[in-house]
């Protein structure tokens, strides 16, 4: 049986990559993109859908006879910390919705991204296991440790196939970030590229986990596609690809562009990023599913820088 795959959010940084991964996978008209507002060059069917409201995802659902939702609709850590209820409010609702109509209607799988937001100043600071102390500071970090807890709870209680990954802050050039505290590392290269110096948010020494996009996607889709009787986590796996802090990253881009600037005014989001681990134990993951990273720092801004060289077409 061909699988119908429902993206709710494929409009956001991640959203957008995975859906052309998954349409290049299972087919085009088999991947069905969903999100708030309209979105451009879309290659296969798309839907306005608000994930806040169950019976038109549950009409969707119908509609397409989805087998599988990826659920990556969310508010981020930066954004979220603004308005901490409303955060709350979409990711926990958004997710319930999800879940419910995945049980009524019997999906086979269900992807949820969890985040290294779970893990607060109690966590271990380095290799941070996959068992740790989950006490976030932000009301991201609050919504991911319960989506977690949910998704082990309807893959205990129902049988429903849950899937989840904590992902690093994630790197890509495809689309601009959504309001997350790593996203200074996307920005930096976008500034690069332009002969821009750069005001960095955090501190040149603010070691955080990294992924790049294309790991990112290959690792989702491993996951997705591993025999459930192979995993060993159901609340959601630790992944993770390189560390670096902005001054690294800044000397990494000096490689290719000697004179770019750098300077720094750290924020607010300091001290979300202080609160988060500085590398991840992603060894239950290699074990269960064969995850490896490809991309190290250098390698990764090389191809961002070539990328979007292309993009601004300089």
């Amino acid at each position: 049986m061909q699988d119908k795959i429902l993206v709710v959010g494929a409009g956001g940084q991640i959203g957008a990559v995975l859906t052309d991964a998954l349409r290049e996978a299972h087919g085009t008209d088999n991947v069905i993109a969903t999100d708030l507002r309209p979105l451009e060059n879309q290659s296969g069917p798309f839907e306005i859908l608000d994930a806040l409201d169950g019976n038109a995802l549950t009409e969707l659902v119908k509609k397409y006879r989805a087998t599988q939702i990826y659920h990556l609709a969310a508010i981020l850590s930066a954004t979220g910390e603004k308005n901490p209820m409303w955060a709350w409010d979409v990711n926990m609702r958004s997710l319930f919705n999800v879940l419910e109509v995945s049980r009524e209607q019997q999906l086979s799988k269900v992807y949820f991204p969890s985040s290294i937001a779970v893990f607060g100043l109690q966590a271990a600071p380095a290799m941070t296991p996959q068992y740790s102390v989950l006490i976030p500071e932000t009301v991201y970090g609050i919504s991911k440790v319960a989506g977690e807890n949910w998704a082990n709870y309807y893959y205990r209680r129902y049988g429903l196939d849950v899937r989840s990954l904590r992902y690093p802050g994630i790197i890509g050039y495809q689309s601009m970030p959504g309001g997350g505290t790593t996203d200074y590392a996307v920005d930096i290269y976008h500034y690069a590229v332009q002969d821009k110096p750069y005001e960095c948010f955090l501190r040149a020494d603010t070691p955080l986990p990294m992924l790049y996009m294309p790991d990112a996607i290959r690792a989702t889709l491993q996951l997705m596609e591993a025999p459930a009787n192979s995993l060993s986590v159901r609340t959601s796996y630790n992944l993770a690809g390189m560390t670096f802090n902005p001054g690294e990253i800044t000397a990494s881009i000096q490689k290719e562009v000697p004179d770019f600037k750098v300077t720094y005014k750290p924020d607010f989001r300091q001290a979300i990023a202080d609160s988060w681990p500085a590398s991840i134990d992603d060894s239950a993951a290699r074990k269960d599913w064969g995850w490896k990273p490809e991309f190290d720092l250098d390698a990764m801004t090389r191809d961002m820088l070539l990328h979007l060289r292309e993009q601004y077409s300089v």
